[in-house]
């Protein structure tokens, strides 16, 4: 028989591939979704309204290659749907018109009940969400969009009203990881057909330096084995290759212990230190993005209210790295470095905050005093507005009153004498020893 139409692939004795491996790999059950433990683990509500085939719109929304086309097709083969999908970038009114009229015709002549996926659903405008919204309510198809940006910004009212919204989130190393050896060893959707062998650590760098994408490891990977005609060795020098970037090596101080010792460095106010370990980190390769993120988080967690406008400096250096990029990017690092590192040090927001959590946490939950609910729970209640009269602090004098905000009084924050924080301690002991009786905006005493 001729081999005419034969594949290059099958030619050179390779399985025949019509798709990437990103897409054949694809997740077939709820248990095979990576890393969203936290809306599909057992017992989860999401999962329930899956596996009781009982829910009516959804929207995902997550950073990419988290899942979110996969899971809706995992849905579809789950509850026996038929599975349609748009794209919010290059789908227009009167494509949805034709899905929607197809899936009515399938459920009156088959009973076939139709998903309808819309990825990027935020690219649509308002009058292509809007059509949605009448086949929605009348059942006609159930919807299940997917967008990287926050819907209740970026996706219209109506439809957010009409959906239940569930983020899914970054996929850890480990989870990644798990998957590329599957993918390498699977003959059926992987690369099993093919001798292919990878060292540890290049799996590791593919799956950290993929950021929770699992489409950006797999692709990766794929990347990694083409052109090769006979057995495959990935090599940690060919993982940075395939996804263009090379491994940080620190030498036996690790990744984790430099960004603690530069952290550690910045919160003991020693400026030289923290360049150090800021120009090391650098020089090995260091993702700058990780280390603008861990400057932000230092300005609140360290310097926080001593030095307010620390957080602002931290955040204008992880943009300004953003816009110019590297190797420029180092100068607002520097920057932001030695301003944090200088700065006065206070903790006091981030502590109270833990003392607060730990006490919702444990179950000590108040309710909320009545002179401090909304007029309309006031009304439903029954209970008079003026039983316990809210003032308003703008009427008086120094637009400060006396007043109980807490049923018990508690108190969580502490300010410290650092910096500005300082001139905060002042005025909350003032307020606190005030001594003048509370005014009423006529001026005339409670």
């Amino acid at each position: 028989m001729s081999d005419l139409f034969s594949t290059p692939q099958a030619k050179a004795g390779k399985p025949e591939i019509s798709e990437p491996l990103a897409a054949r790999m694809r997740p077939r059950t709820l248990d095979d979704v990576l890393g969203q433990d936290h809306i599909l683990g057992e017992g989860k509500l999401l999962r329930r309204a899956i596996e009781a085939d009982r829910f009516a719109s959804l929207i995902f929304y997550g950073p990419p290659g988290t899942g979110k086309t996969s899971l809706a097709n995992v849905i579809a083969r789950t509850t026996g749907s038929r599975f349609e999908s748009l794209n919010g970038v290059e789908s227009n009114v009167a494509e949805i018109r034709e899905k929607i009229a197809q899936a009515k015709m399938n459920r009156d002549l088959r009973g076939e009940t139709t998903i309808l996926f819309i990825d990027e659903i935020h690219r649509f405008n308002k009058a292509q969400q809007d059509v949605l919204l009448p086949h929605l309510e009348r059942g006609t198809v159930r919807f299940i969009g997917a967008t990287t940006h926050n819907p209740y910004f970026y996706v219209n009212s109506p439809l957010v009203s009409r959906s239940q919204i569930f983020q899914l989130e970054a996929v850890d190393e480990t989870s990644i990881s798990n998957l590329l050896e599957k993918a390498i060893a699977d003959p059926e959707r992987g690369l099993g057909k093919m001798p292919i062998t990878a060292d540890p650590e290049a799996i590791l760098h593919l799956a950290k330096l993929s950021d929770g994408d699992v489409r950006k490891a797999l692709t990766a990977l794929e990347l990694a084995t083409v052109g090769s005609t006979s057995a495959v060795h990935i090599t940690l020098e060919i993982a940075e290759e395939s996804i263009q970037r090379k491994a940080v090596h620190y030498g036996d101080d690790g990744h984790y212990d430099t960004i603690s010792a530069f952290i550690k460095s910045i919160r003991g106010s020693d400026p030289d230190a923290a360049l150090y370990w800021l120009a090391k980190m650098l020089h090995a390769g260091e993702d700058p993005r990780f280390i603008s993120r861990r400057l932000v988080i230092a300005a609140s967690e360290d310097i926080g209210l001593a030095d307010s406008g620390a957080l602002r400096v931290a955040l204008d250096a992880h943009h300004a790295l953003e816009f110019i990029g590297m190797p420029e990017g180092r100068i607002p690092l520097a920057h932001a470095t030695v301003y944090l590192a200088t700065s006065p040090k206070s903790n006091s927001a981030y502590a109270a905050l833990g003392a607060a959590i730990k006490d919702v946490e444990t179950g000590r939950t108040l309710a909320v005093p009545e002179h401090l609910r909304s007029p309309t729970s006031k009304k439903l209640t029954g209970k008079p507005e003026d039983s316990m009269k809210y003032l308003y602090s703008h009427d008086y004098e120094g637009h400060y009153v006396p007043q109980s905000y807490l049923p018990d009084g508690r108190t969580y924050y502490q300010p410290g004498e650092q910096g500005m924080e300082k001139r905060i301690k002042e005025r909350l002991d003032f307020w606190k020893n005030s001594k003048f009786k509370s005014q009423n905006p006529k001026g005339e005493t409670d």
